[in-house]
């Protein structure tokens, strides 16, 4: 479709839809999108780590973090990526004063699980598990690092639950909030 959109970011904790919502809205945009959950696991793949692994690395080595993090801002801050997805993407578009709406996902602890399931094929409980020790990992860490915690609301222009409606419910909802079809 076209539509010059200057920026959105989409973030969430893991299994919140965040990827799924890029997805949806590139399609539906045509719009160029950068998925900072993809950066991280590739990143972790790359070096032969699972997430926790390298979450761990990342909060060893400040190092790692800050190269990632200097990306994300890197296309926030240029006139080509329309969408930008990670947890502190709304954060860094927030304190760089960005043009730009910024979209957090909440869904609730258990159907993060549950979807984060699906991907990895894991059960609910350590699924659960996982998501805690990755989530009490990265907000020690991003405390550290930058002071902020990413589901602090203070950055976000929308909060959206997720938990009970679809992905296509949620895309319909942001099409809405950015106001353009």
């Amino acid at each position: 479709m076209g539509v010059n959109m200057k920026k959105v970011t989409i973030s969430g904790h893991p299994g919140s839809g965040t990827s799924t919502l890029v997805e949806g809205l590139t399609k539906h945009f045509s719009w160029i999108s950068i998925n900072g959950g993809q950066i991280f696991r590739n990143e972790a793949k790359e070096r032969g780590m699972t997430l926790a692994e390298f979450g761990k690395l990342c909060a060893d080595d400040e190092s790692v973090d800050l190269r990632l993090d200097e990306k994300l801002r890197t296309y926030i801050s240029d006139n080509s990526t329309n969408i930008i997805e990670s947890r502190l993407a709304g954060w860094w578009a927030y304190k760089l004063k960005s043009e730009s709406v910024r979209i957090w996902l909440n869904v609730s602890e258990y159907e993060r699980a549950r979807r984060v399931t699906v991907r990895e094929g894991n059960t609910i409980d350590e699924a659960i598990s996982a998501n805690k020790a990755r989530l009490l990992v990265d907000d020690k860490r991003y405390q550290k690092m930058y002071g902020l915690v990413p589901d602090d609301p203070t950055p976000y222009t929308h909060i959206i639950d997720a938990t009970d409606i679809s992905a296509g419910q949620v895309l319909d909802e942001v099409i809405k909030i950015l106001g353009v079809e």
